[in-house]
């Protein structure tokens, strides 16, 4: 089987912040209480939020996206982010547990993200068209889940609230990494071929949101 190497991958850093509220007493002048005490629908106004609007990947299409919301979509589960061979002959692509030169296998992450199309040439930026294109992209993949029109699975980032659910809910692929691409030889590589990549977790498949 004649063979060459892709590194096709796309990690994007997914950043959650925190926000510190403080709650102060307040305490109304009698006039304003005795008000609001004989308007009830005046106190059930203001005591009630206003209904949050729904996430932005429901309503946005990819095309609209900001820049940061674009980047917000992955999940961090670095699959993309390992060493694919091409079949010459018949272009059929066999993933590996090979990491591209610049992943970190614990932390799921790209090592240069900024920099990284400059450093590995064979990088693919992701884009609203190549989504609806590039025929590797996992299938836990938000890029393609979104294209495809489905929603995001629980474990997802931006629904669970943490990035860390990727990795307990087994999605991720810490812990699978066998080594960097710079550590095999090509013959060694090919002895790394894999077939868990494009699996859901048993752990996720009776959460999946449709």
């Amino acid at each position: 089987m004649g063979c060459k190497v892709h590194a096709d991958k796309n990690v994007t850093d997914w950043h959650a912040s925190g926000h510190n509220k403080e709650t102060h007493a307040m305490i109304l002048p009698p006039n304003l209480t005795a008000e609001l005490e004989e308007e009830p629908s005046r106190v059930v106004k203001a005591d009630n939020e206003p209904p949050s609007a729904p996430p932005f990947w429901k309503v946005k299409p990819l095309e609209a996206m900001t820049d940061a919301e674009w980047e917000s979509l992955c999940d961090g589960c670095a699959r993309c982010c390992l060493v694919k061979l091409e079949d010459e002959d018949t272009g059929i692509l066999y993933p590996t547990d090979v990491g591209c030169t610049l992943l970190d296998g614990e932390s799921c992450r790209c090592r240069d993200y900024a920099l990284r199309q400059a450093k590995v040439p064979d990088c693919v930026k992701l884009t609203a068209q190549t989504v609806r294109e590039i025929p590797w992209l996992p299938s836990t993949c938000a890029y393609r889940l979104l294209a495809e029109g489905r929603d995001l699975y629980w474990w997802h980032p931006l629904v669970s609230g943490t990035p860390e659910t990727v990795h307990v809910a087994g999605v991720s692929v810490r812990g699978r990494v066998s080594g960097s691409e710079d550590d095999f030889t090509l013959g060694e590589i090919l002895e790394r071929i894999v077939t868990w990549l494009d699996r859901l977790p048993s752990s996720c498949a009776n959460r999946e949101s449709e």
